[in-house]
């Protein structure tokens, strides 16, 4: 096990410091975060605005300082009693609206968990809905406990070379500064659980990590007694190897369910977020069959209690293993449930999926009673592609449903609007962020206010480029073109549009570039310029998605964009919440049909940046045609070179003739108010429908309380 060393000796008078620091209730909490950026402000910057490690390096000068500031005492006091009240209050929505909801907790099995920068264990979109989930759960008072993944080296992080290729390079996590709990078994048991991996078994450590009232157990491989290979097997996010990946799966599901009942959890209800859990259902199965129920009554208990979210819209994205893999991990489980290998092998195909594959998707609607899809579109891709599991249904009646992802507004709610909103909207605008009507109010807030919060918020980002391209110029022998490709020449004055998201071929980060001569046009217009910022990863073991990361940093670096195109390297949840803030438009050019939701945008309109998108994922919901901008038609059929070409055509059509127009028309106090009332409503009409209060709710009322009958039956039988 690691050693976490001592921890920071505070004084008594603010010794409770510590114990919000590992609450990460925190990093939602303006007020919170205000109290540790006044104890240490520089150690709060230098930290990465993580608590733990600044009590960690901090002098105990500075904390007695601080426990004999009649100010910093008066805010402490007050935080604390915020904190106390969320962590103990009884009137939460659950409580009231359900207040006989379950007879135990809902358990969410996630591949990754994004809370905060100071936590790494996330690569993208899934970890962030993971995340706003656990964050909205705490807020709603809904029962919930995460399960996932602990993983030491996180997700890479990511350097763009002078030839513009990216390379990816990984950092232990410093378990001393991480703001995570080692987990101790009731009755003295030792922090170890047993997973079976074939013909070894693993020893499995567990980490708590609070989220307001939800903790969140993450699984740790890396502990004295198993083999040098097997403690690496927990320390990075997507292993590309298969074997590693379902032996990383074997233990999340097997190890996850293990893990809750040792510590005396018992859930009411599963919920999978994604194929990867699904191991998770199987390991109920053989729990079920354990207590003498036979393998059709095991499955169908376990189908009653079973939540199953899929996010993946194309069938390449789903978890597939060979059957040889399966079969190497499973023959001893064959007979643990009473089947025999054919059996089994059919949990993860079905009628039309291949058999030489096990398909973890495919196992995940085999045992889980209710399966929902991320967006309404999503929701008909999905019954789509799995109509042959169902083939006795009509492909609208297969019974997968959907919920709409949505955002933690808290989270993502730039400081600056949130106090705007706080003016107009109300001083508890936050309490009652999902009702439409609320948000009707923002049409009164005058325009120059507004307008002036969003250049703030623009000069925000690009300081923070700036500051990046600073540090990357005083590195010894540095590349001039590649300060330069960070940002240094952007200009606050100017239109800036922002294609940020995971490089891949299908999210088509180069379509804006389909028309070189004439994109130059568009940007070096003297009168009325733009300029773009890209920001993104690609899979490590992508080499299609790297290239094309190459292609977007080498036009960065072309003179003849005047400067005008930037990347960011290391996208995440930090610089996320700059950029979601400072750009002007979000572009997002998906093939169509490929996104199952996507979740960025939400967090664009949020912070008043209008969406320039391909109808696709939840814009095909989002759009109102007043709260930005459709490229091309919704759903349809295309060859890809006539879909590129056509959208290519559509955007630079609508930057040309609406957009860019718009944004330049302004009065003489240099106030555009065309523009602005673009900017209102897309907050008016996106956050009440699309934050993930709405999306908890929803799950609660649609999913879970069905799920809940079978319980109340079996209590009143």
């Amino acid at each position: 096990m690691v050693n976490l060393g001592q921890k920071t000796r505070l004084p008594k008078r603010i010794g409770r410091l510590d114990e919000l620091a590992h609450n990460l209730w925190w990093s939602w909490h303006p007020q919170a975060r205000d109290l540790f950026r006044i104890l240490d402000y520089p150690l709060w910057r230098t930290s990465g605005h993580n608590p733990v490690k600044q009590l960690r390096d901090i002098s105990s000068d500075k904390l007695k300082a601080a426990a004999a500031d009649p100010a910093f005492l008066t805010l402490y006091d007050y935080v604390m009693s915020i904190f106390d009240a969320d962590m103990s209050k009884q009137n939460t929505w659950v409580n009231t609206n359900h207040p006989d909801l379950l007879r135990g907790p809902i358990t969410y099995f996630s591949m990754e968990f994004a809370i905060h920068n100071s936590l790494p264990i996330y690569a993208g979109g899934l970890g962030i809905l993971g995340g706003d989930i656990c964050k909205e759960a705490s807020d709603l008072g809904l029962p919930l406990v995460g399960v996932g993944f602990m993983y030491p080296h996180g997700y890479f992080h990511q350097r763009i070379s002078a030839e513009g290729w990216q390379e990816e390079t990984y950092r232990e996590l410093d378990f001393t500064e991480a703001p995570i709990t080692p987990v101790i078994f009731p009755q003295g048991k030792k922090p170890l659980l047993k997973v079976n991996l074939d013909a070894k078994s693993l020893f499995v450590a567990v980490w708590q990590v609070k989220v307001g009232r939800v903790s969140i157990y993450l699984l740790d491989t890396n502990v004295e007694g198993n083999a040098s290979q097997d403690r690496q097997l927990s320390a990075r996010l997507y292993i590309a190897d298969s074997e590693l990946r379902i032996q990383q799966e074997i233990v999340l599901g097997i190890g996850g369910v293990r893990i809750l009942r040792a510590l005396g959890i018992k859930p009411a209800i599963w919920h999978a977020n994604e194929g990867h859990t699904a191991f998770m259902m199987l390991e109920r199965v053989r729990e079920e069959m354990e207590k003498g129920a036979t393998f059709e009554e095991a499955v169908r208990k376990v189908q009653a209690t079973t939540i199953f979210t899929t996010h993946t819209p194309v069938p390449a994205g789903h978890d597939v293993f060979p059957v040889h893999l399966v079969e190497k991990y499973f023959h001893n489980y064959c007979s643990s449930l009473g089947i025999d290998r054919r059996t089994f092998l059919e949990l993860g195909q079905g009628d039309g999926v291949r058999q030489d594959t096990f398909n973890m998707t495919a196992l995940a609607l085999t045992l889980s009673g209710q399966c929902n899809a991320v967006s309404k579109l999503h929701g008909a891709v999905t019954r789509k592609m799995w109509h042959v599991l169902w083939p006795e249904c009509k492909e609208n009646e297969v019974p997968i449903s959907h919920i709409t992802n949505g955002i933690h507004v808290p989270t993502w709610v730039a400081p600056a609007l949130g106090q705007l909103y706080e003016k107009y909207l109300g001083r508890d605008w936050i309490n009652k962020h999902d009702d439409p009507k609320l948000w009707e109010r923002v049409m009164d807030i005058p325009d120059e206010e507004l307008w002036s919060v969003r250049r703030l918020l623009k000069r925000d980002l690009l300081v923070t480029m700036r500051e990046r391209a600073r540090k990357r110029w005083a590195e010894p022998e540095p590349a001039l073109h590649q300060t330069l490709a960070m940002g240094a020449l952007l200009d606050p004055w100017v239109l800036t549009i922002g294609f940020v998201r995971r490089f891949t071929e299908y999210k088509r980060p180069a379509l804006i570039f389909y028309d070189i001569e004439r994109l130059k046009r568009i940007i070096n217009n003297e009168e009325w310029p733009v300029q773009i910022v890209f920001a993104g990863k690609s899979h490590p073991a992508d080499l299609q998605s790297k290239y094309l990361i190459r292609q977007v940093y080498t036009l960065a670096t072309n003179r003849e964009f005047q400067g005008r195109i930037a990347f960011v390297e290391d996208y995440d949840m930090h610089i996320a919440h700059y950029l979601v803030r400072g750009v002007d438009v979000w572009l997002n050019t998906p093939r169509r049909l490929n996104e199952a939701c996507g979740t960025s945008g939400m967090k664009a309109s949020l912070n008043g940046v209008p969406n320039l998108s391909v109808r696709d994922g939840w814009w095909y919901e989002g759009y109102n045609r007043a709260n930005g901008w459709a490229i091309g038609d919704g759903p349809r059929i295309y060859s890809p070179a006539d879909e590129d070409k056509e959208d290519a055509e559509a955007l630079y059509r609508i930057l040309e003739q609406e957009i860019i127009p718009l944004y330049y028309d302004r009065d003489r106090d240099g106030v555009p108010h065309g523009w602005i009332h673009v900017v209102k409503e897309a907050i008016r009409s996106v956050v009440p429908g699309f934050c993930v209060r709405r999306t908890l709710k929803e799950y609660t009322n649609q999913i879970y309380l069905p799920a809940t009958l079978p319980l109340k039956q079996e209590k009143l039988e």
